[in-house]
C-alpha cells in the first residue's frame, strides 16, 4: 500500500487540518478517562477498502485504542453491516471519528466504483487498469483501493515506464522517431508505449517496434481498425472517454488493456458512519 513513515505523515496532515487547536466539543463534553466502544457501519452495498489505514488513523491519536472485530479489506458488504469496532478512550474515538471515515469513505468508494467497471465488461483476460488521475499525495493509496476492487494498476510514478504522449511525439519531430530515440537511450529492459490519435499512427508505431500501443479516444469501430492494422505486433490498450456504458464494447474490439482515469478522479465516497455502542 505504502510505507508505514509515508502514511503516518499523510495522517498527520489530515489530523492538523481537522483538529487544529484541539477538539473542543469533545474535551468541553467528555471525560477524558470515559472509555467505551464504537462501530463503523456501512449505509450502503459497498466494497470494502481502507480498514488498516482508518486504524491507523485511531492508533495514531492513541496507542492503546483496540478493535475487538474488523472486516478484511475487498469484502462486499450490505448496509447496516458492522466493518470495524473500535474500543477504546471516548475522546479519541470521537476525536478521530471523521478523519477516519474520509480515508475509509474515499478508498472504499474506489474499490466500489472499480468493481461495478469489472461487472460490466465481459469475462474475458483483458486487463482494466488505473491511470495517474489521482489525488495529490494520495496516490499510493487510491492505488491500493483500485486493486482491492478488483483492478489493476498503471505507472505508480513516472518513473515506472516509457509512455510517449502526443507532446513528446510533436517534440521528438513524430511517432518514428520518438521510439527510436527512446529505444537508444532508455535502458533494454523498460517496454516502450506510445500513444496514438489514428489507426495509421497505429500501424506506424507497430512498425516502428513499440511494445504497447495507446489508443487514445477511439470510437469502437476505429480501435477494430487500429487492432487489425497492428497485427499482433504489439500489445494493445485503449484509453479516454471510457465509461460503465461503454467500456464493454471497448473491450470487445480486440485491445489487450482497457485504463480509464475515472476509477479513481470520478469515484465517489461511499456512505459509512460511526456509531457509540456504549461509554463508561
Amino acid at each position: 500500500m505504502m510505507t508505514m513513515h509515508a502514511l503516518n505523515r499523510l495522517i498527520d496532515l489530515a489530523l492538523e487540518e481537522d483538529i487544529g487547536t484541539g477538539d473542543i466539543t469533545t474535551e468541553t463534553l467528555i471525560p477524558a478517562d470515559a472509555e467505551g466502544d464504537a462501530a463503523l457501519i456501512a449505509k450502503e452495498d459497498l466494497v470494502l477498502a481502507g480498514i488498516p489505514v482508518a486504524q491507523a488513523v485511531f492508533r495514531r491519536l492513541d496507542p492503546t485504542i483496540t478493535f475487538p472485530e474488523q472486516l478484511a479489506d475487498g469484502t462486499s458488504v450490505t448496509p447496516g453491516t458492522c466493518v470495524l469496532k473500535v474500543h477504546g478512550r471516548l475522546q479519541s474515538l470521537l476525536t478521530g471519528e471523521r478523519t477516519a471515515l474520509n480515508f475509509l469513505q474515499r478508498l472504499s468508494g474506489i474499490a466500489t466504483h472499480v468493481r461495478r467497471y469489472l461487472e460490466a465488461m465481459p469475462a474475458t483476460a483483458i486487463r482494466l487498469v488505473d491511470t495517474r488521475k489521482t489525488t495529490p499525495g494520495w496516490r499510493a493509496l487510491e492505488k491500493y483501493a483500485v486493486r482491492t476492487g478488483g483492478a489493476a494498476n498503471h505507472r505508480m510514478s513516472l518513473s515506472d515506464g516509457i509512455l510517449i504522449k502526443d507532446n513528446h511525439v510533436a517534440i521528438c519531430g513524430g511517432i518514428r522517431a520518438a521510439l527510436e530515440k527512446a529505444r537508444q537511450t532508455a535502458p533494454h529492459t523498460l517496454k516502450l508505449e506510445i500513444e496514438v490519435a489514428t489507426p495509421a499512427e497505429a500501424q506506424e508505431a507497430a512498425e516502428a517496434g513499440a511494445d504497447i500501443i495507446m489508443l487514445d479516444n477511439m470510437a469502437p469501430e476505429t480501435i477494430r481498425e487500429a487492432v487489425h492494422r497492428i497485427d499482433g505486433r504489439a500489445l494493445v490498450e485503449v484509453s479516454g472517454g471510457v465509461n460503465r456504458n461503454n467500456i464493454a464494447a471497448l473491450a470487445a474490439s480486440g485491445v489487450d488493456i482497457v485504463s480509464v482515469g475515472a476509477l479513481t478522479h470520478s469515484a465517489v465516497a461511499v456512505d459509512i458512519s460511526m456509531t457509540i455502542l456504549n461509554a463508561s
